[in-house]
């Protein structure tokens, strides 16, 4: 790699920046997996953190989350939840990472009879002590299973109703295929007339008629992937007119297969038309690394210019829901860092 490449990938690595789209539940790395089982009195279905890393050889979606969901059924207590995420903020603070909005999946753990509270408590400890020991601020998105009946999505925000306070946002995640975003648009109002905003996942394996609905119905602030876009020459242009943000995660698309190989990716295309990108982990336990792994394989596909990355740590930081004072410090960060010589 020319040393010029090389100060640019360092500077990616440095520079502040958000993660706007990950999955808690996402970030169980075998090894805390098997720990939990070990403290719950658990058997998961692998013989070791091997065998459990070999099981990562997905063909689409749904073999992941099958994956996914079974891991899942090792956090049973708020303690848990709470060792997930302190161990996630951790790994995102060594890359860089300033602020993190975190989805979460309550439908996966009171399906199993966990209490909503149960899960509160633990990813708010986490996130407090994650604060403390990192500095890192953090948020929580609420994620409604779009797999699932929308009378079930009801029932999880009422049940979610005495957190509000804590939860920043809701979203929608888990299977695309067949489960357009209007299958919920009446979640979303009743989520809008609370007053919290709106993420969703769309345009991933979906098509790019999603992402519409997405912000038409849902009514949706940013759109999570959105790399289906580009087949829609007009939702492009808006998306780049309207500063709408897309959280894309690259190495997640590649292992998931909505690509062939990062350089197949449509995000050069989409920064090439304006539109608002950021990058993301997504679920960095199961697709091959943490915020500064995506930049190192982004990196090595298209050699991004120092510029091109403090634009896409910009975006990821004026895209958040951080408040104006902290926005203003990271940037004033970030262009400290960007004016700098090489290393």
């Amino acid at each position: 790699m020319p040393p010029s490449a090389l100060s640019a990938l360092e500077f990616a690595y440095r520079m502040p920046k958000a993660e706007l789209h990950v999955h808690i539940e996402g970030t169980l790395e075998p090894e805390l997996a098997f720990a939990l089982a070990r403290r719950n009195g658990l058997t998961l279905p692998y013989a070791d953190e091997e065998a459990l890393h070999a099981a990562k050889a997905f063909t689409d979606l749904q073999s992941f989350l099958d994956l996914y969901y079974a891991c899942a059924d090792v956090l049973r207590a708020s303690h848990d939840f709470a060792d997930l995420m302190l161990a996630y903020l951790g790994r995102a603070h060594a890359d860089g990472v300033v602020h993190a909005e975190i989805f979460f999946d309550p439908q996966t753990h009171t399906a199993r009879g966990i209490p909503f509270a149960e899960v509160m408590a633990g990813l708010n400890a986490g996130r407090a002590e994650g604060a403390r020991r990192f500095g890192i601020t953090s948020r929580l998105i609420l994620c409604f299973l779009r797999h699932l009946s929308e009378e079930e999505a009801f029932a999880t925000l009422a049940a979610a109703e005495p957190f509000l306070d804590d939860i920043d946002g809701f979203g929608l995640d888990s299977s695309e295929r067949d489960h357009p975003p209007a299958k919920f648009a009446r979640v979303f109002a009743r989520v809008r007339a609370l007053g919290k905003r709106v993420v969703a996942h769309a345009g991933e394996e979906g098509p790019a008629s999603y992402i519409t609905e997405a912000l038409d119905v849902l009514g949706a602030s940013r759109i999570d992937h959105g790399v289906r876009a580009v087949d829609d020459p007009a939702l492009v242009r808006r998306l780049a007119a309207d500063g709408v943000a897309l959280t894309v995660c690259p190495l997640s698309n590649v292992r998931l297969r909505v690509f062939p190989t990062m350089k197949d990716h449509t995000l050069p295309a989409l920064m090439a038309a304006g539109v608002r990108v950021t990058i993301n982990s997504d679920d960095p336990a199961y697709f091959g690394g943490y915020m500064n792994d995506n930049i190192r394989a982004v990196h090595e596909a298209f050699g991004f210019d120092r510029a091109t990355w403090a634009a896409l740590a910009r975006n990821s930081l004026e895209a958040s829901w951080a408040g104006a004072d902290d926005k203003a410090r990271w940037i004033a960060a970030l262009d400290s860092l960007a004016t700098s010589p090489d290393p």
